[in-house]
């Protein structure tokens, strides 16, 4: 990028971070705190981005930030659709589709609703299962997502081509969630019509799992709404949790939250996970 726009690149995300306060994002606001919005390495916390790299990018220095880096500023500094597009103008980056794949500017609807869901896991992720934003519990329950591009980025494309994918849930388990994910994906290609990512995940399936072009030829049909789940968790064991989803208007991205009943194991095991965190977790993300 030119020194100009490396220059209004930087001056639009530190006016951005200087909006947002910490008690928005579920920061604590400590009396020391001498900014009016957030600091600099809790936006690159924030982003998933190391303080050193984001501190340059406000300083007007450093190389072109990628698409997916950007998306992942324009999400932790919480812009709208407009913003959005100015930052990847700034970029000189391809504004990306509104929402789809792992550039997708999370719906605001659904970013405000995982804003408040600090008590339980709750994720973003794609109609393909491509996770797009999650919060620190979601992270300790299923681990962070692996750094993925194209059809890899998809769970669903993973579960049927990688069996390590098949590690966060106990073999006997398996079959369910493989009919599940087929008959969501048979739903969601209806409605997407004629898209081609849609249409070279399937086919690249078909050709490289039987079991997956097997359930594919039932044609049965259903979006997952609610499911229940054991997680192999690698400390706390297997965890039996309810998952809900909340569909966006356009169907495209969906907001998961995990609960369970109170009393249960499964809440006992979900209230230690704050204390246990991300630590010795496999990267896997689950949808």
């Amino acid at each position: 990028m030119g020194d100009v726009k490396h220059s209004a690149l930087a001056a639009f995300l530190k006016s951005r971070r200087d909006r947002i306060r910490p008690a928005d994002v579920g920061l604590p606001t400590g009396p020391r705190r001498r900014v009016p919005g957030l600091r600099r390495e809790e936006v690159a916390h924030l982003a998933g981005l190391s303080a050193d790299y984001y501190t340059e990018l406000e300083r007007g220095r450093g190389a072109q930030p990628s698409a997916q880096v950007l998306a992942s500023l324009a999400r932790a500094l919480r812009l709208d659709g407009d913003e959005r597009d100015h930052l990847f103008h700034l970029a000189d980056r391809a504004v990306p589709p509104a929402a789809q794949g792992l550039t997708a500017h999370v719906q605001p609807g659904l970013l405000s609703l995982l804003d408040q869901l600090t008590a339980t896991p709750a994720q973003v992720i794609t109609d393909l299962h491509e996770t797009l934003v999650q919060n620190p519990l979601a992270a300790a329950l299923v681990g962070r997502p692996p750094a993925l591009r194209g059809l890899q980025a998809s769970f669903v494309h993973r579960w049927f081509t990688d069996p390590g994918a098949r590690t966060l849930y106990p073999p006997e388990d398996h079959p369910h969630h493989s009919r599940v994910f087929v008959a969501d994906l048979q739903a969601v290609a209806a409605r997407r019509g004629s898209d081609p990512e849609v249409g070279r995940m399937v086919a690249g399936l078909r050709r490289s799992s039987p079991e997956f072009a097997a359930l594919w030829d039932t044609h049965d049909v259903a979006l997952r709404r609610t499911d229940h789940k054991r997680i192999v968790h690698p400390a706390l064991g297997v965890i039996e949790l309810d998952c809900h989803s909340l569909f966006s208007e356009d169907g495209r991205q969906r907001l998961l939250w995990f609960s369970a009943p109170p009393g249960t194991e499964g809440a006992a095991q979900l209230s230690l996970l704050s204390v246990i965190g991300t630590q010795d977790m496999t990267p896997s993300t689950l949808a």
